[in-house]
């Protein structure tokens, strides 16, 4: 199935959501890869991919056979890690410039796509492409990307986003750029099937909490835009038990794949501010420790919700009720949002995902938690979240919570 999409802005100013040109849909859909990189004026291409997953598979030599159909050279370059480094965007970015490439087609899930995006804003800089990690430059251009997508997780095949790890000092640290987004996202739900119950757990958290950090906002008469953050919400929820018990449902896996792409892409947070500090708290986990994303981000919500729910006790009771199906208590609303966080932390524990970092196998000390909140605050210069901004010290507070 092919579905041709448009980029379109909706609602306030302040509010864009974005649709890919195209995304294809279904059985055998990597068959294509090497018409549509044509179809995008590729006339070279990187082939960008993590480690042995995609070639045991066979899926990379799919790839590769319809390059060579549609008459693309090709160069490869494998070794993306959860957490992406910055070490390999530097390889990839002189990789691009020696060989003449014109397009990046990334095989695999968030980590290959985000150094993808990264080594296209890299080779047409000419400077250090940190810079833009760094929020002291802005990308101007970029080599074109492509996705054939192997994770329902990050949402990177649909969003501007990309996250990366700075080996000197284990800095993580995101970049948004509509020239980043990928031209095209082949989706084949069956690529998915191999994943290890772990990773698969770790996306859907992941999907949820995109659409998540755009819910948990102080907008109000977003009626339309709440109704499809939550009806997602619950979507993921219902389709990862079934995968639980079943990682080879087809239906399953596409519904997931599908949210993953909706959650990411502005659809669930239109005409909202979003909050994103349990983003910001977890790339810090993952800087540091090498967490696994959506486990990173289980491990800390229920830490983050405690500590910020008094500034809008009416959106986490919306939540309680409508995503968690905790009945509204009229007498005492806030133990509605209780049993509404503490129903979001059950579930995460159904599905095999930690609530505490413990849980991640990481002992915090209170030296780590002192540096995951100087590094969390950009040494001090910044504060993060919108329901509350919290400080520094706030985020050593949430840190020592979750630990």
């Amino acid at each position: 199935m092919r579905w041709h999409c448009c980029v379109t802005a909706l609602a306030q100013q302040t509010s864009r959501l974005y649709l890919l040109q195209q995304v294809v849909f279904g059985k055998d859909t990597e068959h294509q890869a090497g018409a549509l990189v044509r179809e995008f004026g590729g006339t070279k291409v990187l082939v960008h991919y993590g480690k042995g997953s995609v070639k045991r598979s066979g899926l990379l030599d799919r790839v590769f056979q319809s390059l060579d159909e549609a008459g693309i050279p090709w160069v490869e370059l494998g070794g993306a890690v959860p957490n992406p480094h910055l070490s390999l965007v530097h390889e990839g970015i002189e990789l691009c410039k020696k060989e003449g490439v014109d397009f990046i087609l990334a095989v695999g899930g968030g980590s290959a796509i985000d150094s993808a995006k990264a080594i296209g804003y890299g080779v047409k800089y000419d400077g250090e492409v940190w810079d833009f990690y760094e929020k002291i430059a802005v990308a101007k251009d970029s080599v074109p990307v492509g996705v054939v997508l192997t994770l329902a997780a990050t949402g990177s095949e649909m969003s501007n986003s990309s996250v990366i790890t700075n080996e000197e000092g284990w800095l993580k640290r995101g970049y948004s750029s509509d020239l980043g987004r990928p031209k095209f996202a082949i989706m084949n739900p069956e690529l998915t099937y191999t994943l290890p119950e772990y990773q698969t757990m770790s996306g859907c958290v992941d999907i949820m909490m995109h659409t998540m950090e755009r819910y948990f906002s102080h907008e109000m008469n977003t009626e339309l835009t709440d109704s499809l953050a939550e009806g997602l919400l619950k979507t993921v929820m219902h389709q990862a038990k079934i995968l639980l018990k079943n990682p080879q449902d087809y239906d399953a896996r596409s519904e997931i794949f599908w949210a993953g792409s909706l959650s990411h892409n502005g659809l669930t947070g239109c005409g909202r501010v979003g909050d994103w500090a349990c983003h910001q708290l977890e790339h810090e986990l993952g800087g540091m420790f090498d967490v696994t994303h959506g486990a990173g981000l289980a491990a800390v919500w229920g830490s983050w919700a405690r500590y910020v729910y008094m500034n809008d006790i009416p959106r986490f009771a919306k939540f309680a009720v409508n995503v968690m199906d905790v009945p509204y208590n009229y007498a005492d609303p806030e133990k509605t949002v209780l049993e509404g966080i503490e129903a979001l932390e059950d579930f995460f524990r159904s599905i095999h995902m930690p609530t505490s970092v413990r849980e991640l196998g990481v002992e915090l000390t209170e030296a780590q938690i002192l540096e995951l909140a100087y590094k969390c605050s950009h040494m001090d210069k910044r504060t993060i979240g919108g329901i509350q901004k919290l400080t520094r010290s706030d985020m050593a507070e949430i840190y020592r919570m979750a630990k």
